[in-house]
């Protein structure tokens, strides 16, 4: 499977992106009973968990975008989406989604969140 990310950019603080990811050379099953996550790396530090939504549609987030973020999922599009409201300088980083199934990661989309 291929992931494709996309959506991020430059933003001052408190504002708000939307990131989305396509998955493409994937049945829509596996698709569907895939978890799909977002992760982050910041320049300097290593990458960590941002957010993952499951096949059951549980979401689960890192303590430090909750309330701020949501993860969703589309099954008939293969996309995953995350969206970023309230954007502090300290989400600056690179974004990547991931499916779990296939440990597969997209190549990442730049997130700049200026003061």
């Amino acid at each position: 499977v291929q992931l494709q990310a996309s959506g991020g950019g430059s933003v001052q603080v408190g504002g708000s992106l939307r990131l989305s990811c396509t998955a493409s050379g994937v049945i829509l099953s596996v698709f569907w009973s895939d978890n799909m996550g977002w992760y982050r790396q910041a320049p300097g530090k290593e990458r960590e968990f941002v957010a993952e939504v499951t096949d059951s549609g549980a979401r689960n987030y890192a303590d430090f975008v909750k309330g701020r973020f949501t993860i969703s999922k589309d099954n008939a599009r293969r996309r995953v989406y995350l969206q970023m409201d309230g954007l502090k300088p300290e989400d600056t980083a690179v974004y990547y989604c991931r499916s779990t199934v296939t440990n597969s990661w997209g190549q990442g989309t730049l997130v700049t969140v200026s003061s």
